[in-house]
């Protein structure tokens, strides 16, 4: 294998600060996200102490979502050779939204709003989402339920250029994509994800029932509606003791 290089101009691609209208641990997942996944394989990362200074927050912080990176293979840890980018893992592809996966299995869906914020799109996100820079996003965060027991907590951001009006719905009460079917015409098509094993932070295990030793599985996704076109970009975490995923997969 390869020993991880360095790469002087990595430091010179990330933000200069954080924004304020979102936890910053979350943004610092987000960004070291986007850098493992813009790197190759073997690139050093920014050590935990220069990307504190940077950022101006608690080393601890920074190290606690490296760890989280770490947990979803996008980085790897070499004794005395920092953190660097991992190879890369393969992706598989999901073909119904929560509700209706649950339906299937003749458990009732359920939602409970955590967060429901309105922003701008940045750079990071408006590539995500496919849509300039500036867009007015909805933030969503929900607790999922199945006959009523916690099952995951899904984290997605989705344009209201897009989807006007999204942001007046009382989405703890209505299906997401029931709404956005009847409401814009959305067809979910099939969804390419990041699947991966992975601990919890201890909030979201706290509001998951779970210790926080308990596996995850980890979902990020960008669904596309059946023509192509971008419909969220979202993390989930899902309870690996009470959910099994079941994909389908295009042979290559």
């Amino acid at each position: 294998m390869a020993r991880p290089r360095n790469n002087p101009g990595d430091l010179a691609e990330l933000p200069t600060e954080l924004r304020t209208d979102r936890p910053k641990g979350d943004q610092i997942r987000e960004i070291l996200e986007t850098l493992t996944r813009s790197l190759t394989a073997g690139t050093v990362l920014p050590s935990e102490r220069v990307l504190a200074e940077r950022f101006g927050v608690a080393r601890m912080t920074v190290r606690q979502e490296v760890d989280r990176v770490v947990a979803e293979g996008l980085a790897a840890r070499r004794p005395g050779g920092g953190t660097f980018v991992a190879e890369p893992r393969p992706a598989q592809m999901l073909t119904s939204s929560f509700s209706q996966d649950m339906r299937a299995r003749g458990i009732t869906p359920g939602a409970k709003v955590l967060e429901h914020t309105v922003a701008t799109a940045d750079e990071t996100l408006a590539a995500e989402l496919e849509e300039p820079v500036g867009t007015p996003v909805l933030h969503l965060v929900r607790l999922r339920t199945a006959d009523g027991e916690p099952m995951a907590i899904e984290r997605t951001s989705l344009s209201l250029r897009r989807y006007p009006g999204l942001d007046e719905l009382d989405l703890g009460e209505v299906s997401l994509y029931d709404s956005l079917s009847t409401h814009w015409g959305v067809t979910l098509g099939m969804v390419s994800a990041s699947i991966v094993a992975a601990p919890p932070d201890p909030a979201d295990a706290e509001i998951l029932g779970i210790a926080p030793t308990v596996p995850c599985l980890i979902i990020t996704s960008a669904p596309r509606t059946a023509s192509g076109v971008v419909i969220e970009f979202g993390r989930s975490v899902y309870r690996s003791d009470r959910y099994d995923l079941t994909v389908a997969y295009r042979a290559t």
